[in-house]
């Protein structure tokens, strides 16, 4: 049985190492791509904007009270000095007549005093009371006349307090807001209308922080800024750069910018017009730009796939980007002209992979067709 061991691993040995898999050899990818140019950025950046007032107010009492009457509403179209909105004046008119009534006090009671210092002046020239007495007096009568003023300052201001029960618009406008109805208690101070002043207009878009310095140096050339209004003609108007915010909006961490449309625009703009904003950007000569899947992200770097025609293969290619022109990535440095660079399916791909220029059916098809109808043609004649 010893013997014959042998004889059975011998064929097992042997069928084992014929059972070993050859590794496949790594497919040919076929690739889409675009042969480098070079190329200008520039053209015209659209934001979405909105048309303000120069000057918005938001309206409230100078004191507190219940609301008995609003006479405007949202849209009203109001002129300077005229009154919006009524408090309650009873309290008021309480407080006021009180003044009124302390003020008459105080008069009288300064004029009985000076009466009693001339009378004891008299007698002290007559040498019938001592300088104390008199001086004395003296200080009775100063006292008094302050009463007076007073009283007369107290009368003054609870006069204006009776007057601010009636909200005025200090300015001609429109009302863009109400914040309460009739019956409601507010404070003083509180905000109850919101009026839009007549007079300029503005043009208010967002931008996002890496393009604030770009709007800055737009904002002292003319004609790189026109707005377009929705709902009217197709034409523009110019537009200049008024305000730029100093810090981003807490939200959408973007900057507001106020564009100045002149008054002679502002006049056929309706508030709260929806528009757009068409900020013409300067070329860019020297530069390439590649479809945004020609990009990918490897190692905190951005890379492309350059295919090498003499042996077909790929490698990565580091490049900077220096922003998007529509559809495309502006790359400002890493390529050179005439480089072949993969646009499509960059994230399967692997450095020194063998690779073949895609061909599209459709194309070869109709390119088969063509070939065999000249074919027949040829052969008819």
């Amino acid at each position: 049985m010893r013997h014959f061991l042998p004889l059975i691993l011998v064929p097992l040995v042997f069928m084992a190492a014929c059972s070993k898999t050859e590794v496949a050899p790594e497919p040919v990818r076929a690739v889409r791509t675009l042969t480098v140019a070079t190329d200008a950025a520039g053209g015209v950046r659209e934001y979405a904007a909105e048309v303000r007032a120069r000057t918005e107010s938001r309206l409230g009492f100078r004191v507190g009270g219940k609301l008995v009457r609003r006479s405007v509403d949202a849209g009203s179209i109001v002129k300077a000095g005229q009154v919006l909105a009524q408090l309650d004046p009873q309290d008021l008119r309480l407080g006021q007549d009180a003044a009124r009534a302390a003020l008459v006090a105080a008069q009288a009671n300064f004029d009985q005093t000076a009466a009693d210092f001339k009378r004891y002046k008299d007698l002290r020239d007559q040498g019938f009371i001592s300088s104390a007495d008199l001086e004395r007096r003296e200080t009775a009568l100063k006292a008094a006349h302050a009463q007076l003023d007073q009283a007369r300052a107290q009368a003054s201001v609870q006069g204006n307090q009776a007057a601010y029960s009636a909200l005025v618009a200090d300015a001609s406008g429109i009302v863009t807001g109400v914040d309460v109805e009739p019956g409601m208690v507010v404070a003083a101070g509180a905000p109850v209308l919101r009026l839009a002043h007549d007079g300029p207009r503005d043009v208010v878009f967002s931008v996002p922080e890496d393009q604030v310095n770009l709007i800055k140096a737009l904002a002292s050339e003319t004609g790189r800024l026109k707005v377009r209004l929705w709902g009217a003609a197709a034409e523009t108007l110019p537009a200049t750069v008024r305000e730029i915010a100093a810090a981003a909006d807490p939200v959408t961490r973007t900057f507001l910018v106020k564009a100045d449309i002149g008054n002679g625009a502002s006049a056929n703009v309706r508030l709260g017009q929806t528009a757009t904003m068409l900020v013409e950007m300067p070329k860019t000569i020297g530069i390439s730009k590649l479809p945004l899947s020609a990009l990918k992200e490897e190692q905190g770097r951005t890379i492309v796939w350059v295919v090498d025609k003499t042996n077909m293969t790929v490698r990565p290619q580091s490049v900077q980007v220096a922003g998007a022109d529509g559809n495309d990535a502006v790359v400002s440095a890493g390529l050179t002209p005439g480089q072949v660079v993969v646009t499509a399916g960059v994230h399967v791909l692997n450095p020194g992979q063998k690779v073949k220029l895609y061909v599209d059916p459709s194309a070869a098809s109709n390119a088969a067709t063509a070939a065999a109808a000249i074919g027949t043609m040829v052969s008819v004649k």
